[in-house]
């Protein structure tokens, strides 16, 4: 079982940052105005809320939703998410979320195997999550798809990179 003591301080820094980095990439995939953004960026920590009020979770989600509340693990997912994305230009940061994604999920299957899987797939749940949270398009939040085109694509391409066969949500009017 997962657990602090199987990252170091800095691996353990980008797995607590990695549903951020996950909602990073959906929200840089099509930018949905203010509000839209609010949604999507919120979307990672409502993720490991879910967990902390007791979702099925396995070990290693419980263990970053644990660790994102201490102050010293919360400040170095920060400052390593900082420091990775400084100066990216828009349409670089979707790029080089996906490629942290890609890393945290090798980094998972060699430190903890045993969680590896399901911590992907809640991963994988949390970047649908971000998809489905802001509508794309349409005026004043009427209209416009609950995921666009842009967001599907990217859901996949998180799904690849995570290595897991992550459902993408079909095209439909956002209610």
């Amino acid at each position: 079982m997962a657990g602090k003591a199987s990252f170091t301080a800095e691996e353990r820094a980008r797995v607590v940052a990695s549903p951020m980095v996950a909602s990073m990439a959906i929200t840089a995939a099509d930018p949905s105005g203010l509000w839209g953004l609010l949604k999507e960026a919120m979307s990672g920590g409502w993720a490991l809320l879910e967990v902390k009020q007791g979702s099925q979770a396995n070990a290693l989600v419980k263990a970053v939703a644990d660790d994102i509340i201490t102050p010293e693990t919360r400040t170095a997912a920060r400052d390593r998410m900082q420091a990775q994305f400084k100066g990216a230009q828009r349409g670089e940061l979707k790029g080089r979320a996906i490629e942290e994604l890609r890393a945290i999920s090798s980094l998972v299957e060699t430190k903890a195997p045993e969680d590896a899987a399901g911590f992907k797939v809640w991963l994988n749940e949390v970047a649908r999550k971000a998809a489905e949270a802001g509508n794309e398009g349409g005026f004043l939040g009427f209209g416009g798809v609950a995921v666009s085109d842009a967001e599907r694509a990217t859901l996949a391409e998180i799904a690849a990179a995570l290595g897991t066969s992550g459902a993408v949500p079909a095209a439909r009017p956002s209610s």
